[in-house]
């Protein structure tokens, strides 16, 4: 499967899905006419991305991108954390960066409260 990437991007969402165990045979790929922002190209062509992954049942529909070679691409990429969440749970990439963010926010509320009391 080739995207219109990097071939090191190709290689990191190829080791990603064999490592979140996602094969190709398991997607059932469907391609829609997209909307919103892009003009007239998302609006006649089929750049909308719908890929559903048998085994789980989960369904990721992609139309962040105007070509439809980038939405399949970030559609697997999506997938890949819907898998890595389900299987790794608080210990996923994308939960860990959320738990990193609400702390800073913690942290610069608590910031803030300080500055207040000293003024």
């Amino acid at each position: 499967m080739r995207f219109s990437v990097t071939p090191e991007k190709q290689q990191q969402l190829e080791e990603r899905m064999a490592a979140c165990g996602l094969r190709e045979e398991d997607f059932e790929e469907r391609f829609s006419a997209s909307s919103g922002p892009g003009g007239q190209k998302t609006n006649k062509t089929a750049t909308c991305t719908t890929l559903l992954h048998r085994p789980t049942g989960l369904t990721v529909k992609m139309q962040k991108a105007r070509s439809q070679s980038l939405n399949r691409y970030y559609a697997r990429k999506r997938l890949c954390e819907l898998m890595e969440e389900m299987q790794l749970g608080a210990l996923s990439p994308a939960a860990l960066e959320r738990e990193k963010i609400r702390k800073q926010k913690a942290r610069r509320k608590r910031r803030i409260g300080k500055k207040s009391q000293n003024e």
